[in-house]
């Protein structure tokens, strides 16, 4: 049933709606006063789009920590596609995210990230991936948008939670921003990795408290990035504690 629901409903609608909010967006992008704004808010209303269609109910903890019109480097656990749609949807600030390089090369997917301003991730040329780390830096400092991470560095494929690298501590001191830990909880169970299959379920989205980063330099990276895994793993253990 799941998977003649995924294929019928799910496909189909979710690929209009990247059709849609990517006309939008790529239309946004030529305005160059509102165009980041309206790209922002075309990416958040695509997120919620992909969020209803699967049939994902989020409960959204700790958002008021946020303020929206802070600038973050957010940081969350990664389990599945689904992920980055469900933090669109429900952090309501201006941000990009970081993808691997293959999305960008995606018709349509691909060039509607690149007009957006998301942030492409070379994972085979390390000196590449540090020029995009940079680029993600200068985003925040230059346009006071967000930017999300996933620091696992892909999804986890057992479901539990992978060792950290260091990109997110080295935007966020190279940007002066806090850091924010995101712990996703129910995402796998929606869409699991090397499946096509959704299905329908609830997901839950914790918000912890902005790390600050003051007085740190790129030598603290190292204890930053610990500090973030260790309240991702505290919420999603209290989750299934």
């Amino acid at each position: 049933m799941a998977l003649i629901w995924t294929w019928i409903f799910v496909v189909p609608l979710f690929a209009l709606a990247t059709i849609v909010c990517g006309a939008f967006s790529i239309a946004a992008s030529l305005s160059k006063k509102r165009g980041r704004v309206m790209m922002g808010a075309a990416a958040r209303v695509w997120g919620g789009m992909l969020v209803k269609i699967a049939g994902v109910r989020v409960t959204i903890e700790g958002l008021e920590k946020i303020d929206p019109n802070g600038a973050y480097v957010f940081a969350s656990n990664h389990l599945s596609y689904m992920d980055t749609p469900v933090v669109l949807s429900q952090i309501p600030v201006q941000f990009r995210f970081m993808a691997k390089s293959g999305l960008f090369k995606i018709p349509f997917l691909g060039t509607h990230l690149a007009q957006a301003g998301h942030i492409p991730v070379p994972r085979e040329d390390p000196r590449a991936a540090v020029r995009a780390l940079a680029l993600a830096g200068q985003t925040i400092r230059d346009h006071g948008i967000s930017v999300l991470v996933f620091p696992e560095g892909g999804r986890a494929v057992d479901g539990k939670l992978q060792e950290f690298k260091e990109g997110a501590a080295y935007i966020a001191i190279n940007a002066g921003v806090s850091v924010v830990p995101l712990a996703l909880i129910g995402t796998r169970e929606v869409l699991a990795m090397h499946t096509t299959i959704f299905h329908r379920g609830p997901v839950t989205l914790r918000v912890a408290d902005p790390i600050p980063i003051e007085g740190l330099t790129m030598r603290d990276r190292k204890a930053l990035t610990n500090k973030v895994r260790e309240q991702i793993a505290a919420m999603l253990d209290q989750f299934h504690g």
